[in-house]
């Protein structure tokens, strides 16, 4: 058996394998995304049944491998059980999951991954945000961890940081009331413009502490939905489930 570490992190995906075990992928602090084989798992008597679910958040004891680690212990300190209880805030938190495992990898610091996709599911779990703007939000900071976020604090044309009234995703940001003619733009109030920058520079634990009007919401939905489709060619199963009307 291999070296045992102790580990930080959260089960972002899980599978069976075989009669009784599971193959779980865990996003952690220490070495990024790690797979783990779970002996057992799916037994009924079994200590890892809970702990071996997506979501889970905590620490794992596992020992390393050639190509995966074993999970030897477990001690988990939040389940997120309360996402079983709400369908729509179940099916944005797999997609806040999937996103997170399509993004990260092994031996990577992922520290602020993780910091986000935690303070995001807790945010799911506030009756007094929207769950469509706790999408756009977690989906733009992690354009900001991945270093591919749009700028919007000045024209991307000419440089100007007033009248910034418009969105070109083909520019990579925000334009100015002068630039704008002849190119295909999203119109933004100054309420969005200010969201976007709040959200892209906010502290992470300021980050879910407002909420939007109808109009700034749809403006911002569109700019950040544009932004990533244009520039993110992967589809996302779980996104799929997102459109349903609850």
């Amino acid at each position: 058996m291999g070296q045992k570490l102790v580990l930080t992190g959260m089960v972002i995906s899980a599978m069976p394998v075989g009669d009784y075990d599971k193959r779980i992928q865990i996003l952690t602090r220490e070495r990024g995304k790690i797979t783990a084989f779970v002996r057992g798992a799916r037994r009924p008597n079994s200590a890892f049944l809970a702990a071996s679910n997506p979501f889970s958040f905590g620490q794992f004891e596992v020992y390393e491998g050639k190509s995966a680690y074993t999970l030897g212990k477990v001690n988990i300190s939040c389940y997120f059980r309360e996402l079983a209880s709400n369908l729509q805030a179940a099916y944005y938190g797999f997609y806040f999951l999937e996103m997170a495992a399509y993004y990260t990898q092994e031996n990577m610091d992922g520290t602020h991954f993780l910091n986000l996709l935690y303070i995001t599911l807790k945010a799911l779990l506030k009756p007094s945000l929207d769950n469509h703007l706790v999408r756009r939000i977690y989906e733009l900071r992690v354009l900001v961890l991945l270093g591919e976020y749009p700028n919007v604090f000045s024209c991307m044309q000419c440089g100007k940081k007033e009248g910034l009234a418009y969105f070109s995703v083909w520019r990579h940001g925000a334009v100015c009331t002068d630039c704008q003619q002849g190119e295909t733009v999203l119109h933004m109030d100054a309420s969005t413009l200010y969201a976007l920058q709040y959200i892209i520079t906010a502290p992470l634990e300021h980050l879910y502490t407002f909420t939007l009007s109808e109009k700034v919401l749809e403006q911002l939905d569109g700019i950040v939905s544009a932004y990533i489709h244009q520039y993110n060619s992967h589809e996302f199963k779980s996104e799929d489930m997102l459109g349903k009307d609850w």
